[in-house]
């Protein structure tokens, strides 16, 4: 093998790459988000800095249905997501994110530094009740409910294009082979070509149950502020480097 074979390798192992150069297109892609309020002080500590806490400690907990993803097929996603600040930008800080598919597992840790764990979430219709559970080595870690289509907001599309617009923001931890922190980022990054399919919001309930490798009752539900649903197209292209803790 060249060098210059290698150098076009979209990713490791070089017999069977784990998943194809992107951009990546995500078609339907369904979510429901529960946000709720925390304390604050477990935020300020979970927190990497520079990023700063706002005043309303909240947490959007996600679930996410990608039925239709390029490259990486058809899975489920379910995770935490924290409000904060950049430079005086409100950005999301992505906290903990667990899934059922190894390609994106792979390419999520190793391309932006998503905070990916192998688990089982589940988003489905359940009679009246858009439900989402996660599960951890076999025990229930979460459970979200929301009641199915009560209020739409179809018609402002602008809104939850705004939301899915908003900069997230991983840690990026990749150690060298001595064992240190030879990548240590924090890693920004967009969605992009968005169509908005459909918009939700309704009452919504959310039950984390504590774990020690699935700690996403680590933030406690302290009130339930709302819950969305929603259907949309995306694209996930590449993302930068906005704080490097090797170099800064």
């Amino acid at each position: 093998m060249r060098r210059d074979q290698i150098l076009k390798l979209p990713s490791m192992p070089a017999s069977g790459p784990s998943y194809p150069a992107g951009p990546y297109r995500f078609i339907n892609r369904e979510f429901m988000v529960i946000t709720y309020e925390t304390d604050r002080e477990i935020i300020v500590e979970q927190l990497p800095e520079p990023l700063e806490p706002l005043d309303e400690p909240l947490v959007h907990y996600e679930w996410i249905k990608m039925p239709d993803s390029s490259g990486f097929g058809s899975y489920t996603e379910s995770g935490m997501v924290v409000p904060c600040r950049f430079k005086g930008e409100e950005v999301n800080f992505v906290v903990q994110m667990y899934l059922d598919d190894d390609p994106p597992i792979a390419a999520g840790r190793e391309i932006w530094g998503f905070p990916k764990k192998y688990a089982h979430p589940k988003l489905e219709i359940v009679k009246d009740t858009l439900t989402g559970t996660l599960e951890y080595a076999n025990q229930l870690v979460a459970m979200g409910t929301m009641g199915y289509k009560h209020e739409s907001m179809a018609g402002n599309g602008a809104r939850t294009t705004a939301i899915l617009t908003k900069t997230q923001v991983n840690l990026k931890l990749i150690p060298g082979v001595d064992g240190q922190p030879e990548i240590c980022q924090l890693v920004s990054y967009n969605l992009t070509d968005i169509k908005v399919k459909g918009s939700w919001l309704g009452p919504g309930r959310l039950h984390l149950v504590p774990h020690v490798n699935a700690p996403v009752a680590d933030f406690p539900v302290r009130r339930i502020v709302g819950a969305h649903h929603f259907v949309a197209d995306v694209t996930l292209p590449y993302g930068r480097t906005i704080y490097d803790y090797n170099v800064d």
